[in-house]
Protein backbone atom coordinates (compact mmCIF):
# COMPACT_ATOMS: atom_id res chain seq x y z
CA UNK A 1 0.00 0.00 0.00
CA UNK A 2 1.52 3.13 -1.26
CA UNK A 3 0.32 7.21 -1.03
CA UNK A 4 1.31 9.51 -3.37
CA UNK A 5 -0.95 11.87 -3.69
CA UNK A 6 -0.38 15.47 -4.00
CA UNK A 7 -0.43 17.34 -0.62
CA UNK A 8 -3.47 19.24 1.05
CA UNK A 9 -1.04 21.05 2.57
CA UNK A 10 2.47 22.94 2.41
CA UNK A 11 3.94 21.44 4.77
CA UNK A 12 3.86 17.93 3.79
CA UNK A 13 4.99 19.36 0.12
CA UNK A 14 8.15 16.77 0.55
CA UNK A 15 8.95 13.77 -1.20
CA UNK A 16 8.19 10.62 1.21
CA UNK A 17 8.24 8.75 3.28
CA UNK A 18 8.95 11.64 5.66
CA UNK A 19 11.63 11.28 8.81
CA UNK A 20 11.16 13.22 11.05
CA UNK A 21 13.75 13.39 13.81
CA UNK A 22 11.92 12.91 17.11
CA UNK A 23 12.95 15.88 19.71
CA UNK A 24 15.45 16.24 17.13
CA UNK A 25 17.32 12.76 17.52
CA UNK A 26 16.69 12.50 21.15
CA UNK A 27 19.11 8.79 21.90
CA UNK A 28 21.76 10.70 19.50
CA UNK A 29 22.77 13.56 21.98
CA UNK A 30 20.73 16.34 24.62
CA UNK A 31 16.92 16.31 23.27
CA UNK A 32 15.10 18.94 22.11
CA UNK A 33 18.57 21.05 22.06
CA UNK A 34 20.09 23.07 19.67
CA UNK A 35 22.83 21.02 18.90
CA UNK A 36 20.55 17.73 18.52
CA UNK A 37 18.34 19.44 15.77
CA UNK A 38 21.46 20.83 14.51
CA UNK A 39 22.63 17.18 14.16
CA UNK A 40 19.54 15.92 12.38
CA UNK A 41 19.29 18.56 9.74
CA UNK A 42 23.19 17.79 8.97
CA UNK A 43 22.51 14.04 8.57
CA UNK A 44 19.80 15.46 5.71
CA UNK A 45 16.94 15.88 8.23
CA UNK A 46 14.10 18.42 6.56
CA UNK A 47 11.15 17.26 9.65
CA UNK A 48 11.81 18.15 13.47
CA UNK A 49 9.71 17.02 15.73
CA UNK A 50 9.53 19.04 19.36
CA UNK A 51 7.31 20.14 22.05
CA UNK A 52 6.40 23.36 23.28
CA UNK A 53 5.25 24.61 27.00
CA UNK A 54 5.30 28.18 27.86
CA UNK A 55 7.04 30.04 30.06
CA UNK A 56 5.41 32.14 33.62
CA UNK A 57 6.33 35.38 31.28
CA UNK A 58 5.00 33.90 28.00
CA UNK A 59 7.88 33.03 26.27
CA UNK A 60 7.87 29.81 24.72
CA UNK A 61 10.59 26.85 24.59
CA UNK A 62 10.92 23.82 22.84
CA UNK A 63 10.95 21.57 25.80
CA UNK A 64 8.95 18.19 26.61
CA UNK A 65 8.88 17.65 30.25
CA UNK A 66 6.66 20.51 32.91
CA UNK A 67 9.75 19.98 35.07
CA UNK A 68 13.09 20.76 33.73
CA UNK A 69 14.16 18.17 36.46
CA UNK A 70 14.43 14.84 34.38
CA UNK A 71 16.29 16.64 31.58
CA UNK A 72 18.56 19.40 33.08
CA UNK A 73 20.40 20.56 35.94
CA UNK A 74 17.80 22.72 37.27
CA UNK A 75 14.16 22.33 38.66
CA UNK A 76 10.92 23.38 39.24
CA UNK A 77 7.75 23.61 36.81
CA UNK A 78 8.57 25.36 33.37
CA UNK A 79 5.06 27.40 33.64
CA UNK A 80 6.11 28.39 36.98
CA UNK A 81 9.38 30.09 35.96
CA UNK A 82 10.40 33.31 34.46
CA UNK A 83 12.35 33.04 31.15
CA UNK A 84 15.48 34.28 32.97
CA UNK A 85 15.57 30.97 35.19
CA UNK A 86 14.66 28.72 32.27
CA UNK A 87 17.15 30.16 29.82
CA UNK A 88 20.33 29.51 33.00
CA UNK A 89 18.80 25.83 32.98
CA UNK A 90 20.88 23.66 31.07
CA UNK A 91 19.68 20.21 28.98
CA UNK A 92 22.32 17.44 30.08
CA UNK A 93 24.23 20.05 32.09
CA UNK A 94 25.64 21.49 28.91
CA UNK A 95 22.86 22.42 26.18
CA UNK A 96 20.72 25.86 26.75
CA UNK A 97 16.75 25.29 26.08
CA UNK A 98 16.01 27.07 22.84
CA UNK A 99 12.92 28.80 22.02
CA UNK A 100 10.62 27.92 19.30
CA UNK A 101 11.08 31.26 17.15
CA UNK A 102 15.18 30.49 17.79
CA UNK A 103 14.80 27.03 15.58
CA UNK A 104 12.29 28.41 13.22
CA UNK A 105 15.05 30.96 12.67
CA UNK A 106 18.13 28.76 13.25
CA UNK A 107 16.68 25.77 10.67
CA UNK A 108 14.76 28.48 7.91
CA UNK A 109 14.05 25.08 5.19
CA UNK A 110 13.16 22.52 8.22
CA UNK A 111 9.44 21.70 9.14
CA UNK A 112 8.34 21.39 12.47
CA UNK A 113 5.59 19.29 13.91
CA UNK A 114 5.07 20.45 17.25
CA UNK A 115 3.07 18.80 20.36
CA UNK A 116 1.61 21.55 22.74
CA UNK A 117 2.00 20.60 25.71
CA UNK A 118 0.06 22.91 28.13
CA UNK A 119 -2.90 25.22 27.83
CA UNK A 120 -0.40 28.23 28.77
CA UNK A 121 1.61 27.60 25.27
CA UNK A 122 -1.68 27.90 23.63
CA UNK A 123 -1.50 31.55 22.82
CA UNK A 124 2.07 32.08 23.06
CA UNK A 125 2.42 29.52 19.81
CA UNK A 126 -0.25 30.96 17.96
CA UNK A 127 1.88 34.44 18.30
CA UNK A 128 4.95 33.07 17.45
CA UNK A 129 3.45 30.74 14.06
CA UNK A 130 1.92 33.97 13.48
CA UNK A 131 5.01 36.63 13.98
CA UNK A 132 7.59 34.14 12.07
CA UNK A 133 5.23 33.53 9.12
CA UNK A 134 5.75 29.75 9.72
CA UNK A 135 2.75 29.02 8.46
CA UNK A 136 3.47 26.28 5.99
CA UNK A 137 6.68 25.02 7.90
CA UNK A 138 4.49 23.73 11.00
CA UNK A 139 1.90 21.08 11.91
CA UNK A 140 0.37 21.26 15.35
CA UNK A 141 -0.74 18.33 17.38
CA UNK A 142 -1.15 17.49 21.32
CA UNK A 143 -2.51 14.96 23.22
CA UNK A 144 -5.58 17.18 24.34
CA UNK A 145 -8.74 17.75 22.17
CA UNK A 146 -9.19 20.63 24.16
CA UNK A 147 -5.67 22.10 23.54
CA UNK A 148 -5.44 21.33 20.33
CA UNK A 149 -8.83 23.15 19.72
CA UNK A 150 -7.73 26.36 21.07
CA UNK A 151 -4.83 26.59 19.38
CA UNK A 152 -7.12 26.04 16.07
CA UNK A 153 -8.93 29.05 17.08
CA UNK A 154 -5.81 31.17 18.34
CA UNK A 155 -3.99 30.96 15.17
CA UNK A 156 -6.80 30.69 12.30
CA UNK A 157 -7.92 28.15 9.60
CA UNK A 158 -3.98 28.52 7.66
CA UNK A 159 -2.59 26.27 10.90
CA UNK A 160 -2.21 22.55 9.80
CA UNK A 161 -2.70 20.42 12.30
CA UNK A 162 -2.61 16.67 13.14
CA UNK A 163 -5.58 14.61 13.79
CA UNK A 164 -6.78 14.66 17.35
CA UNK A 165 -6.91 12.06 20.17
CA UNK A 166 -10.83 11.82 19.56
CA UNK A 167 -10.61 11.70 15.73
CA UNK A 168 -8.05 8.89 15.88
CA UNK A 169 -10.77 6.67 17.87
CA UNK A 170 -13.12 7.80 15.05
CA UNK A 171 -11.14 6.72 12.91
CA UNK A 172 -9.78 3.78 14.55
CA UNK A 173 -13.96 2.83 14.72
CA UNK A 174 -14.20 3.61 10.89
CA UNK A 175 -11.20 1.16 10.17
CA UNK A 176 -12.93 -1.35 12.18
CA UNK A 177 -16.26 -1.15 11.03
CA UNK A 178 -17.28 1.12 8.28
CA UNK A 179 -18.16 4.89 7.96
CA UNK A 180 -19.19 6.94 11.20
CA UNK A 181 -20.00 10.58 11.71
CA UNK A 182 -16.30 11.67 11.50
CA UNK A 183 -17.01 15.55 11.32
CA UNK A 184 -19.34 15.03 14.35
CA UNK A 185 -16.22 13.37 16.31
CA UNK A 186 -14.01 16.26 14.86
CA UNK A 187 -15.83 19.38 14.02
CA UNK A 188 -15.94 20.60 10.49
CA UNK A 189 -14.04 23.20 11.13
CA UNK A 190 -10.86 20.76 12.73
CA UNK A 191 -11.35 18.54 9.68
CA UNK A 192 -10.77 21.26 7.12
CA UNK A 193 -7.52 22.05 8.98
CA UNK A 194 -6.27 18.57 9.61
CA UNK A 195 -3.59 17.24 7.33
CA UNK A 196 -2.15 14.15 9.00
CA UNK A 197 -2.82 11.32 11.72
CA UNK A 198 0.23 11.12 14.13
CA UNK A 199 -0.60 8.14 16.08
CA UNK A 200 1.91 5.38 17.64
CA UNK A 201 2.02 1.72 16.51
CA UNK A 202 0.01 0.44 19.12
CA UNK A 203 -1.66 2.06 22.00
CA UNK A 204 0.39 2.43 24.71
CA UNK A 205 -1.78 0.91 27.75
CA UNK A 206 -3.12 -1.78 25.98
CA UNK A 207 -0.89 -2.84 23.11
CA UNK A 208 -3.57 -3.01 20.88
CA UNK A 209 -2.04 -2.24 17.46
CA UNK A 210 -3.42 1.03 15.68
CA UNK A 211 -1.42 1.35 12.92
CA UNK A 212 -2.49 -1.76 9.86
CA UNK A 213 -3.86 -1.71 6.42
CA UNK A 214 -7.44 -1.08 7.16
CA UNK A 215 -6.26 2.55 9.49
CA UNK A 216 -4.05 3.47 6.67
CA UNK A 217 -7.32 2.83 3.98
CA UNK A 218 -9.57 4.47 6.85
CA UNK A 219 -6.66 7.30 6.65
CA UNK A 220 -6.37 7.95 2.87
CA UNK A 221 -10.12 7.78 2.31
CA UNK A 222 -10.42 11.19 4.31
CA UNK A 223 -6.93 12.44 2.49
CA UNK A 224 -4.78 12.14 5.59
CA UNK A 225 -1.25 10.91 5.88
CA UNK A 226 -0.23 8.71 9.05
CA UNK A 227 2.39 9.24 10.91
CA UNK A 228 4.49 7.16 13.25
CA UNK A 229 6.09 7.12 16.20
CA UNK A 230 8.47 6.38 17.93
CA UNK A 231 9.99 4.19 16.19
CA UNK A 232 13.78 3.18 16.63
CA UNK A 233 14.04 -0.59 15.16
CA UNK A 234 15.14 -1.14 11.99
CA UNK A 235 13.33 -4.02 11.36
CA UNK A 236 10.38 -2.17 12.53
CA UNK A 237 10.55 0.77 10.29
CA UNK A 238 11.16 -1.60 7.16
CA UNK A 239 7.80 -3.21 8.12
CA UNK A 240 5.96 -0.15 8.98
CA UNK A 241 7.14 1.12 5.37
CA UNK A 242 6.41 -2.03 3.59
CA UNK A 243 2.57 -1.50 4.98
CA UNK A 244 2.73 2.10 3.54
CA UNK A 245 2.70 4.68 6.32
CA UNK A 246 3.78 7.80 4.53
CA UNK A 247 6.39 9.00 7.84
CA UNK A 248 8.09 7.84 11.04
CA UNK A 249 9.63 9.66 14.17
CA UNK A 250 12.75 8.41 15.35
CA UNK A 251 14.80 9.42 18.43
CA UNK A 252 17.61 6.85 16.59
CA UNK A 253 17.97 9.34 14.10
CA UNK A 254 21.21 7.29 12.15
CA UNK A 255 19.27 4.01 12.17
CA UNK A 256 15.87 6.01 10.18
CA UNK A 257 18.56 7.45 7.56
CA UNK A 258 19.81 4.31 7.09
CA UNK A 259 16.95 2.43 6.82
CA UNK A 260 15.45 5.04 4.08
CA UNK A 261 18.99 5.12 2.16
CA UNK A 262 19.35 1.15 2.13
CA UNK A 263 15.25 1.57 0.24
CA UNK A 264 16.66 4.52 -1.66
CA UNK A 265 13.74 6.92 -0.30
CA UNK A 266 16.30 9.42 1.78
CA UNK A 267 15.50 12.88 -0.09
CA UNK A 268 17.74 14.61 2.13
CA UNK A 269 21.48 15.35 1.80
CA UNK A 270 24.15 15.78 4.35
CA UNK A 271 26.12 19.16 4.57
CA UNK A 272 27.50 21.95 6.75
CA UNK A 273 24.80 23.80 8.89
CA UNK A 274 24.98 27.06 9.89
CA UNK A 275 22.92 27.75 12.75
CA UNK A 276 21.71 31.21 12.93
CA UNK A 277 19.82 33.36 15.62
CA UNK A 278 20.92 33.81 18.97
CA UNK A 279 19.43 34.42 23.07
Amino acid sequence: MTSRRLPRHPFLDHPGPLAFAHRGGALGGPENSMAAFARAVALGYRYLETDVHATADGVLVAFHDSRLDRVTDSSGAVAALPWRTVSAARIAGREPIPRLDELLAAFPEARFSIDVKAPGAVRPLADTIRRTAAWDRVCVGSFSDGRLAAVRAAAGPRLAVALSPRGVLGLRLRSLSGPVPVDRLLGAAARRQTVCVQVPVRWPASGVPVVDRPFLRAARGLGLQVHVWTVDRAEEMHELLDLGVDGIMADRVDVLRDVLIERGAWPGQPGPVQVGGGR
